[in-house]
């Protein structure tokens, strides 16, 4: 191996451990409580409560399947919200039950919710450039809501990954054909869109 192949190899390894770096701070990043944004826990606690009445530590344990482990709200952080709440009349506690101070969303708290709930549904159409579902604002059972969710992050995954690709392999063709199949999933979708609206009783 010559001089240029060493350096070669050596800066490979040196890009190789800062992208390692990198993953390893993205994956931790919502692990840290002091920079999840106040207004994050906030929607998840409203949104927890608007299912059923529930306590302090059930509220941690909720947020933290639904973030899919990702992230867990601390003691500090989740009573604090809570009696902030229950001070601006948008919960109200419930009588113990087996030693547990249980709450549930008074019709301020749901007026919130909803207002929440559009607000990050006008963010994610302005920023993020693709749909979400949220169940708060549906009757459509969670299982469905996962899996719209789960397909919706396969879609949006792909057209990335093809964004890249293209990037790297370049040809007329290959990007024709990549945003025909775009053209015509949002052909499909403005198309379901306008009947559903005419179907609305």
């Amino acid at each position: 191996m010559n001089d240029e192949e060493k350096e070669n190899l050596r800066s490979f390894r040196e890009q190789m451990c800062t992208e390692k770096r990198m993953m390893f701070h993205r994956h931790n990043w919502l692990r840290h409580n002091a920079i999840v944004p106040k207004g994050f826990l906030r929607y998840q606690v409203l949104q927890a409560l608007s299912e059923k009445p529930m306590s302090g530590s059930e509220l941690m344990e909720e947020i933290g399947k639904s973030t899919g482990g990702n992230w867990k709200p601390s003691p500090g952080s989740i009573y604090p919200l809570l009696a902030w709440l229950q001070d601006n009349q948008y919960i109200t506690e419930l009588p113990h039950d087996n030693g547990l101070k249980r709450y549930k969303l008074t019709q301020s708290g749901k007026d919130l919710l909803v207002e929440q709930t559009k607000a990050r549904e006008k963010c994610r159409e302005e920023f993020m450039g693709f749909p979400f579902f949220d169940r708060s604002l549906s009757h459509v059972p969670p299982e469905k809501v996962m899996l719209i969710r789960s397909t919706m992050r396969r879609a949006f995954t792909a057209a990335a990954q093809v964004g890249k690709t293209l990037r790297e392999n370049y040809s007329e063709n290959n990007l024709d054909e990549a945003l025909k199949i775009l053209d015509e999933a949002a052909q499909k979708l403005e198309q379901l869109n306008i009947k559903l609206k005419g179907d609305k009783p």
